[in-house]
């Protein structure tokens, strides 16, 4: 999952990225308002964390311009005016979810998780495909209740091929959603993560297939599904 972050206070966004790059995101920051347009119209992501006191361009029109290119992307208002005014804004323009300065970091990663749940399309915080259980909120995969060792990137890639399920995944689709701007990560490297990951499945029977020139799937399984807490 990769999350853009547009915040002008440099200590407050370099400390909610590695914040978040610690729970297994992909994580871009930009400063202002107009390089999170530029950002946003160029690159795909799964959720924008959004100030609203962005220099350049504000936070707000950064929101109208987003949703006016028919983006369904979740996006979690930051402010420092926790005024009504600014949440009713906030929220008419489309935004999905809103903190006031300051909030609790351990509040704000419940909120991301939750928001990046409900833009793959999932409300439940579990996923069951065969005997492999995926919980999203602590990000850890388990087979027959025992725990799976991945690494962050492999669950990551696991999280994004469950979310889509019996659906092709090109490489450049992953190399979007898993890496951040200036690494250096060729689609050659998504086969050795993809290969990585399909080796520590075999046991489970959970099968990533191959379709050349195309990508990744993730053989539907007919009792896939999302269960409840």
């Amino acid at each position: 999952m990769r999350i853009l972050i547009a915040e002008d206070d440099s200590i407050l966004a370099d400390g909610l990225s590695r914040s978040l790059r610690h729970g297994g995101y992909a994580v871009d920051a930009v400063r202002d308002g107009m390089a999170a347009d530029l950002a946003l119209t160029a690159q795909a992501f799964d959720l924008l964390i959004l100030d609203l006191g962005l220099p350049q361009l504000a936070g707000l029109e950064v929101l109208r311009r987003l949703r006016s290119r028919n983006s369904h992307l979740p996006v979690l208002i930051l402010t420092a005016a926790d005024s009504v005014e600014q949440r009713v804004k906030g929220l008419d323009l489309g935004a999905d979810d809103y903190m006031a300065k300051p909030f609790a970091l351990s509040e704000l990663e419940a909120r991301v998780r939750a928001l990046t749940r409900r833009g793959a399309g999932g409300g439940a915080t579990l996923v069951r495909h065969g005997r492999l259980v995926f919980d999203q909120t602590g990000r850890v995969a388990t087979v027959d209740d025992q725990t799976l060792d991945l690494s962050a990137r492999e669950v990551s890639l696991l999280e994004i091929l469950l979310m889509r399920s019996g659906r092709m995944v090109s490489k450049n689709q992953l190399v979007d959603h898993l890496c951040e701007w200036g690494e250096e990560v060729s689609t050659n490297a998504i086969e050795v993560y993809v290969h990585r990951l399909r080796k520590k499945l075999e046991p489970s029977g959970v099968k990533i297939m191959t379709v050349r020139g195309l990508g990744y799937c993730l053989e539907r399984e007919p009792g896939a599904s999302f269960l409840p807490n």
